[in-house]
């Protein structure tokens, strides 16, 4: 599926990157994984074996980027794929966050996908086009209460998702949001922790996402089964905003 294609994915140490990258290899693909994670990259990396190599990657620095991009290309001299994973969430109110901790969110998750894709662009366009994956979140759809740094967040990816699809379009790059809803990661963990109750019993499928089932859709996104996809939004929710009693 994505066999001769190199990747690089942010945020690929642990949960839903360390999943895509691991697909990726699975299918083919040579992968670079990105994060600020150090031992746990390296750790990812040499389990997943000769297709895999980590690089410290802060994607809120654009020298960490420009580093990143240069140590794929070393692999074997083209990108085919970027996947804006890297995201954090500080859970506070509209009322109650401060502004330094607004900026450290809009900082990783915003930033860091507009530095990301930048980066991209031109050793892509170098070898006539690729795909451009950002992780954004159902939060990129509709509000959250009590988490206003990160929705703010993942609506700029959206946004930033479908500007970035129709200036590069033409220059053959395909640009797609994924929106999780609740996956089970460590970030996802801390978040519901301390929770007396199950958050997911009214959900239509009842359950919280796997890593797993985000990675089968980046690797969708990141084949030629997807060329007719750009400045699209890919919702996997498991149904958590399909009506109101969600």
């Amino acid at each position: 599926m994505l066999d001769g294609k190199v990747a690089l994915i942010s945020g690929a140490a642990r949960g839903q990157g360390e999943a895509e990258a691991r697909a990726f290899a699975a299918e083919g693909a040579r992968v670079v994984l990105g994060d600020v994670l150090d031992d746990l990259g390296h750790a990812v990396a040499a389990d997943i074996g000769d297709a895999a190599q980590y690089v410290h990657l802060d994607v809120s620095s654009e020298h960490d980027w420009a580093a990143a991009i240069e140590a794929t290309l070393a692999v074997d001299n083209h990108l085919d794929v970027l996947v804006n994973n890297a995201g954090i969430i500080k859970l506070a109110s509209l009322t109650d966050c401060s502004l330094d901790d607004y900026w450290s969110v809009i900082r990783v998750n915003q930033v860091g996908c507009f530095l990301g894709m930048r980066a991209a662009v031109a050793p892509m366009t170098a070898v006539g086009g690729g795909s451009i994956i950002n992780i954004s979140s159902i939060n990129g759809i509709v509000g959250g209460i009590g988490c206003m740094s990160y929705v703010a967040s993942k609506f700029a990816i959206r946004g930033m998702t479908k500007t970035a699809a129709m200036e590069l379009g033409p220059l053959g790059i395909r640009v797609n949001s994924i929106h999780p809803g609740a996956i089970d990661t460590d970030m996802a963990r801390e978040g519901l922790e301390g929770l007396d109750f199950d958050p997911f019993a009214s959900m239509p499928l009842g359950r919280i996402g796997r890593p797993d089932e985000i990675a089968d859709a980046a690797l969708f996104l990141a084949s030629d089964e997807s060329s007719f996809c750009t400045g699209s939004e890919f919702v996997i929710d498991g149904g958590w905003i399909a009506g109101p009693s969600m």
